[in-house]
């Protein structure tokens, strides 16, 4: 890949993760808004408990599905030959581990670390959203941290 095609389709596969990303958080909301909804205040420790893991899933689900799009990136542009090593890739790449024992030739250095900074970004995000739905959670039992038993 020249360096503008690696530019351009880092672009559109950054892109499609961060709309992914957004929609996904949108709808860990609406959850987080129905079933707070049924649950009087001051909510109960397993209520929040729940709303946590409910969030939790719903982020991890997104963060996934991100891995994958970047596998199968991976694969269709003829950087990794098989899924396995181009989902442990694109894991390491996603999560800014980085391991290294599996490298990109120089053509598609460029395209790859896009999967980096899909990463940072999706994980800033996300921990954005929990303590900002985790901090309203709490602002809405009353403004206080203790739940009643």
């Amino acid at each position: 890949m020249t360096l503008w095609n690696q530019l351009l389709w880092g672009s559109v596969y950054l892109s499609i993760c961060l709309i992914l990303e957004i929609t996904v958080l949108v709808w860990c909301a609406a959850v987080l808004n129905r079933l707070s909804g049924r649950f009087s205040k001051p909510y109960r420790p397993w209520q929040i408990g729940l709303m946590l893991v409910a969030a939790i899933f719903t982020i991890l689900g997104g963060h996934t599905t991100q891995v994958w799009i970047w596998s199968a990136a991976f694969v269709l542009v003829g950087a990794i030959a098989d899924w396995n090593t181009s989902v442990y890739f694109s894991l390491a790449t996603y999560t800014t581990l980085g391991y290294g024992d599996v490298v990109l030739g120089p053509a598609l250095r460029i395209f790859a670390a896009f999967a980096a900074v899909t990463g940072l970004f999706g994980f800033g995000i996300s921990t954005a959203f929990l303590v900002s739905a985790m901090g309203r959670l709490f602002s809405l039992n009353e403004g206080r941290f203790s739940v009643r038993s």
